[in-house]
């Protein structure tokens, strides 16, 4: 999947898909763009259509000229260029701030379109653009979003979503799934596995030599020795043991309320939440701004601005880029550790 051997010193390829068309997508990755001097750091592909992103360049204003290049494949794209892979129809059309069953589709089939050309070597890594999950399930995606269907084409065993920013990293143990099936989905084995990806992870991608890793309880105050819990003598601590004795440094379980409140997450590299909200409420009330969401686990690099699609700000020029510009150069960040990670270990081999 290399497009040559040099991957530490060439400027890399950035595939970005547009995800919902009807939603702010195309806004933040416009303005994530518009300044020419950041392509020359890397070079962006934008998997959707060149005629959706002329109809939001118009919205928006106090942006000069964006220079773009209309293609075939991404193996086409031109540097210093805003390439665009027109993987649409010419007909399609667009209704900012609605669901709509065509947006559903053609954030499908730009995913697709995406995937095809990083399998085949042709970006570098990818940078997804939110979608609406229930949209698209409705049109036969089949999956609950990004994270499973990418799990599902690179076949790998395990994932895990893993939001990072400059101030905390968090890592969830369940992802999309009902609050009331939480307790019953985590298992001993199923932290254990999300601690080795996220340890490997924090080593490979973020280079972070003895990565520590600061794991949450499940109830209210930790189960308050099984007064309101159990989880956490029966499952999440045997899992915590477990993971020191394969090296891996993992600490807790702490109650999330004191762990966040006092600030203790700052002794970690790290941090293992048991569900979505439990990670991601006070992920996004500390890095909202600049937090980029991450798959740990996979073959290729993935990340994608910690927000959603934003209908209601949708076509009226309000959209803040700064996520999407942090999961660009998050992406970009981890493809250059990973091949310095990768060369040295070939290197001491």
């Amino acid at each position: 999947m290399e497009r040559n051997t040099d991957r530490l010193g060439r400027k890399p390829v950035v595939g970005i898909t547009q995800g919902d068309g009807n939603g702010i997508g195309y806004e933040v990755i416009i303005k994530a763009l518009a300044d020419a001097r950041i392509l020359e750091s890397f070079t962006p592909v934008i998997y959707g259509s060149s005629k959706i992103f002329g109809f939001y360049r118009k919205q928006i204003h106090n942006i000069d000229n964006i220079d773009t290049y209309v293609i075939q494949s991404a193996k086409d794209a031109r540097q210093r260029r805003v390439n665009i892979v027109n993987c649409l129809s010419d007909n399609v059309y667009v209704e900012p701030g609605k669901s709509t069953p065509e947006s559903a589709q053609a954030a499908i089939r730009s995913l697709e379109c995406a995937v095809r050309d990083i399998k085949a070597g042709d970006i570098d890594v990818l940078v997804t653009a939110p979608i609406n999950k229930r949209a698209m399930d409705a049109e036969g995606f089949g999956n609950t979003g990004h994270t499973e269907y990418l799990q599902k084409e690179f076949g790998v065993e395990d994932v895990t979503m893993f939001m990072v920013s400059d101030q905390l990293k968090i890592g969830v143990v369940t992802g999309h799934i009902p609050l009331k099936d939480v307790s019953a989905a985590i298992t001993q084995e199923k932290i254990l596995s999300k601690l080795r990806l996220m340890s490997a992870s924090l080593r490979r991608d973020f280079g972070v030599i003895e990565p520590k890793i600061g794991v949450l309880g499940l109830n209210p105050h930790c189960g308050d020795g099984g007064l309101l819990g159990d989880e956490e003598e029966k499952v999440i601590l045997p899992a915590v043991r477990a993971a020191a004795d394969e090296g891996i440094l993992a600490f807790g379980p702490y109650s999330a309320d004191g762990y966040f409140g006092q600030g203790t997450y700052a002794r970690f590299d790290a941090t293992l939440a048991m569900y979505h909200d439990q990670g991601l409420v006070p992920f996004k009330a500390i890095a909202f701004q600049d937090g980029v969401n991450f798959t740990a686990g996979l073959p290729i690099v993935r990340t994608s601005p910690d927000h959603g699609t934003a209908f209601e700000l949708a076509g009226r020029d309000m959209a803040d880029p700064q996520s999407m510009m942090s999961s660009i150069y998050t992406a970009i960040d981890i493809f250059r550790k990973r091949a310095a990670f990768d060369e040295l270990r070939k290197d001491r081999g």
